[in-house]
């Protein structure tokens, strides 16, 4: 069981003196794609979150889906939860529209995740609202500890109600498909998310968590990212603030 400890916003201060490895603050866009190792349309898309993943403005994060099991191949990366997260997107836009691949930018705006000119499109779109990603999150790992600082909302008067996300990462992983319709091929596959951590809620006032590493690091964890959403797990909407950082 993943083990949480909330401490005072004042500790968020203190951190600066504590620095030991923080995550680059300010990405410009959080990319979330739908993946399968079953779609025969995806591999264009998993190399294309790749080259995202290597712009340091970007978190470009890979999630594998379920639901193409059927079709002879069950996903190795795959977890159901991507599958009802992606549809509760769909359902939150009113649009209904799940698909692989899909890419999702900030939690707002989908594209087809293999055309690169429809994401970056997507990324100028959420960029002129007002507050995707304005929320300047913090990670730090000091040891065996992972501390995440959400700071105090910037608006005042308005009701606030957003999520805090820990999701364990495999940097890299390489893939052999034994059956399906893309058998006999190797894919590798980028910032896979391995797990889906609740660390609470934020409503707008400066909150500091504490996640011991070894409650959520294994062989294949090298990096996290955490995403501050508004919404809920059900209903997700705009990324306020999200940061990724390399694990040891």
């Amino acid at each position: 069981m993943v083990r949480l400890r909330v401490i005072p916003s004042l500790a968020l201060a203190c951190l600066v003196i504590f620095l030991a490895r923080p995550a680059q603050a300010g990405p410009r866009a959080v990319i979330e794609l739908f993946t399968s190792q079953g779609c025969s349309s995806c591999p264009p898309a998993d190399k294309l979150i790749a080259e995202y993943s290597r712009d340091p403005s970007i978190i470009a994060l890979s999630l594998a889906v379920d639901y193409w099991d059927y079709l002879g191949w069950k996903d190795t990366l795959a977890l159901h939860g991507h599958s009802m997260r992606q549809r509760a997107y769909a359902k939150a836009r009113g649009d209904r529209q799940v698909y692989t691949p899909q890419a999702v930018i900030d939690g707002a705006v989908h594209a087809l995740g293999s055309d690169k000119a429809a994401i970056d499109r997507a990324i100028g779109q959420t960029r002129q609202q007002r507050l995707p990603l304005t929320l300047p999150v913090t990670m730090v790992q000091s040891g065996d500890v992972l501390t995440v600082g959400v700071p105090a909302s910037p608006e005042t008067g308005a009701p606030l109600q957003a999520e805090v996300w820990l999701c364990p990462i495999t940097k890299s992983v390489h893939v052999t498909i034994e059956r399906g319709e893309n058998t006999g091929h190797t894919f590798t596959y980028t910032n896979v998310v391995r797990r889906w951590i609740k660390l609470g809620d934020w409503t707008g006032k400066a909150e500091t968590f504490e996640v011991p590493v070894k409650d959520f690091q294994n062989g294949h964890i090298d990096s996290a990212a955490v995403m501050v959403q508004s919404g809920v797990s059900s209903a997700p909407k705009l990324i306020l603030g999200a940061a990724q950082i390399s694990i040891q």
